[in-house]
């Protein structure tokens, strides 16, 4: 019931308040009282991107070995993988710059009025010599090909000089 959702959030916000002692009381009172082991290891998961994010990118790295630890091995086995991946993520240093940004850049599709921008010509494939001759993929500059980062626009005309990182596009 109620409580099911209640213990999940306990758990969330106790590892992102880095609490490791009632990180792992909530983590133990939902597996305890039988909760699936794998619904706990998929909000890991996405618990790894969302508040901790590019603080510490092995978090997901470890989330997703927790959930197949526990798919692999089961209860009462995966209790402690568990609980190993909820210590982690308490002590972990949080970031949500990526949440954030990419929640920027879905306002910003959902508040454009008529039809995308399309993609600008440098950046499209030309698979045939017709799309060639269109001028796609022309002035298209290859990173790899050159010593340093080449100056390059990548977002179309209408939204150059936005950076969804420090910004609300409105």
């Amino acid at each position: 019931g109620e409580e099911h959702y209640n213990c999940i959030s306990a758990l969330h916000k106790s590892m992102r308040g880095s609490d490791e002692n009632a990180s792992l009381y909530w983590l133990a009172r939902m597996l305890e009282g039988g909760e699936d082991p794998l619904y706990v290891a998929r909000r890991l998961v996405r618990f790894a991107s969302e508040d901790i994010g590019l603080a510490d990118p092995l978090a997901l790295t470890q989330a997703v070995a927790a959930y197949q630890g526990c798919h692999f091995i089961g209860m009462p086995e995966c209790e402690v993988i568990l609980a190993q991946c909820v210590v982690y993520f308490a002590r972990a240093p949080k970031s949500i710059e990526v949440y954030r940004a990419y929640g920027n850049v879905k306002e910003c599709l959902r508040k454009h009025t008529g039809p995308l921008p399309p993609v600008p010509l440098h950046l499209r494939n030309a698979p045939t010599r017709l799309m060639k001759n269109l001028g796609y993929g022309k002035g298209y500059k290859y990173n790899p090909m050159y010593k340093e980062p080449v100056e390059q626009d990548y977002l179309p005309e209408e939204l150059k000089g936005t950076d969804f990182f420090k910004e609300r596009k409105t």
